[in-house]
């Protein structure tokens, strides 16, 4: 038997654990809540940068007093604040005449090959941080980048007159102390605060970085609301809506059971991919959702609950959405029945979509051909299951690639060909999809491994990628213990505890959410080559809306080496 396999991407480090820090919000989810609070205050208040520190502290003071944040948030906001006046202005600014500036603590310290000159680091590639992946991006844009913290080098860059706009990431204390330097240049500038402020090793959301970076004027969708657009989706799948779309009340039992299942518990992702594809294709932003885009996103929910019935089947999964699987609760034929019907429904949706043949034709291919990838990959699984062996990681993610990335592909296709979107964004997507897919996979085996809590949730005997790396580190008498494990061995349920302890003695999650990282910006790089800015900024978004990454660590506080610089004065202002 031939198994799928796939290269692995470089790595990417998992956050350290650290120690809170008071003054920045713990969660990612918090942090989004602010920003997107701040938008509002800034929308609302219209402060006209550039602000003394003065009266940027009023304006963060009222806005923590009006929203109800922790005070504690203060200077957070007030960079926040500050950010955001400045967003507009910066996003007219071409990229050739920015500059990146990115904080030295950013790199692995103890392992960085990297030497200093008199400018800052200069970045080896050696790819253990990520500075290089963040620098190649930026100055492939066109921006000048330094790795370095020093106000007076770029007071010295702006007043060359060759740097019209600053994007820079720092801890919020060195923030501070550069805040009067950019407001005497006035100078459009936004700040992303670090993740620790304890001078090594640090961390920063990426996700918010490469948003900043990408900034532009061209890219029409920048201001859309993400969880709004993704709300709107979700509700389409109401029983009501399903019925509109579908083209009236169900008459048929077979009908409304497929109807009940489309209405069930779900994230939904895929049409969200579709309209967000859709959407960032269009020249006005605000241009409202067409009725008939529904019938595509529901056409790609149809295909996937579709696929979710038969893997359910062919897995023998009795639970599903914390309810009866389909087969489980009306038997195997009856889900088959619905599985099919749904497919068929699928496509009827697409054929009937009000579109010109050929997008109709290219959509219908697009579906047909994911489809088949899909069942491929599954068919490698179930083959698989006949004569049960350890695989390795590398054939795990092969059969990944297969089985979760056509979904994805499927649906971002059926969104740029139904806006009409050319072959070059096409390709594009089929990059992004096959790294974003795996990422996703991988993502849902560690979700499985923190719920399981025997033997039998680890050897569920399909392939997983905990299973694979555990083997793949193992030897003598624990790797006999995993290969149990590969078999789906009944008496492995009283060995539960023992195999559970070993691979967490082998750090087979922190392992598994390394390769997370890797392909999560695997896909990220692919979006490289992708001329429209929208559909590039909003698919590197979507990203960050999937996979949120908490940070459990923060640093308590600014060390002494940063604060032996001594108190910097401001130049007067010109």
């Amino acid at each position: 038997m031939q198994l799928p396999v796939v290269t692995i991407p470089r790595a990417v480090p998992v956050p350290r654990e650290r120690d809170p820090q008071a003054n920045i919000p713990r969660t990612r989810v918090e942090r989004e809540r602010i920003r997107r609070l701040v938008e509002r205050y800034v929308d609302s208040a219209r402060p006209v940068p550039p602000l003394r520190m003065e009266e940027l502290r009023s304006h963060a003071d009222s806005f923590v007093a009006q929203n109800g944040i922790d005070p504690t948030y203060r200077d957070y906001a007030a960079v926040l604040i500050n950010s955001e006046m400045w967003r507009e202005q910066l996003a007219a600014v071409p990229y050739e005449r920015r500059l990146l500036l990115l904080p030295k603590c950013l790199r692995v310290e103890d392992r960085c090959p990297a030497p200093f000159d008199e400018f800052g680091l200069l970045c080896k590639q050696c790819g253990l941080c990520s500075i290089q992946d963040l620098q190649e991006e930026a100055e492939r844009l066109g921006y000048a980048v330094l790795v370095a913290e020093g106000s007076a080098i770029v007071m010295a860059l702006i007043q060359t007159g060759k740097i019209d706009a600053i994007v820079g990431v720092s801890c919020l204390s060195v923030l501070e102390r550069a805040f009067p330097y950019m407001e005497a240049a006035a100078i459009p500038g936004i700040a992303i605060p670090l993740l620790q402020d304890d001078c090594k090793d640090t961390t920063v959301d990426l996700d918010w970085v490469w948003d900043v970076i990408h900034l532009t004027s061209e890219d029409k969708t920048r201001r859309l609301d993400l969880d709004g657009l993704r709300g709107e989706v979700q509700s389409w799948f109401e029983p009501a809506a399903l019925d509109e779309v579908f083209g009236g009340k169900a008459h048929e039992p077979t009908e409304q059971i497929a109807r009940d299942w489309m209405a069930r518990a779900g994230k939904r992702w895929r049409p969200f991919f579709t309209v967000c594809t859709w959407k960032a294709l269009q020249d006005d932003p605000e241009l409202p959702l067409p009725w008939e885009l529904r019938k595509v996103a529901a056409a790609v929910e149809c295909f996937h609950k579709a696929s979710l019935i038969h893997d359910d089947i062919e897995d023998g999964d009795g639970v599903r959405y914390g309810e009866k699987t389909l087969h489980a609760e009306f038997g195997v034929p009856i889900a088959l029945n619905i599985g099919d019907l749904l497919i068929g429904e699928g496509y009827r949706l697409l054929a009937e979509c009000e579109a010109p043949p050929e997008v109709r034709a290219r959509m219908m291919r697009s579906a047909a051909s994911g489809h088949r990838m899909l069942c491929l990959g599954q068919g490698a699984e179930l083959d698989w299951m006949r004569a049960p062996r350890p695989l390795s990681s590398l054939e795990v993610l092969g059969i990944f690639r297969q089985k979760t990335a056509p979904a994805f592909q499927v649906a971002l296709e059926l969104g740029a060909a139904y806006a009409g979107a050319g072959e070059e964004v096409l390709a594009v997507l089929a990059k992004y999809s096959e790294g974003l897919g795996i990422a996703y996979q991988i993502q849902d085996d560690l979700d499985d491994w923190k719920k399981a809590h025997g033997a039998d949730d680890l050897a569920a005997l399909r392939p997983t990628l905990p299973l694979a790396l555990a083997y793949e580190r193992t030897k003598g008498e624990n790797r006999l213990l995993v290969e149990a494990a590969w078999s789906g061995d009944a008496r492995l349920a009283q060995r539960g505890g023992q195999l559970r302890a070993l691979l967490e003695q082998l750090s087979v999650e922190e392992r598994a959410r390394g390769l997370l990282g890797a392909y999560k910006e695997e896909a990220v790089r692919s979006l490289a080559a992708m001329k429209h800015p929208g559909v590039k900024s909003l698919l590197r978004r979507v990203v960050g809306k999937i996979f949120t990454l908490e940070v459990k660590g923060w640093c308590s506080e600014f060390e002494a080496r940063n604060a032996a610089g001594g108190e910097i004065v401001a130049p007067a202002a010109p």
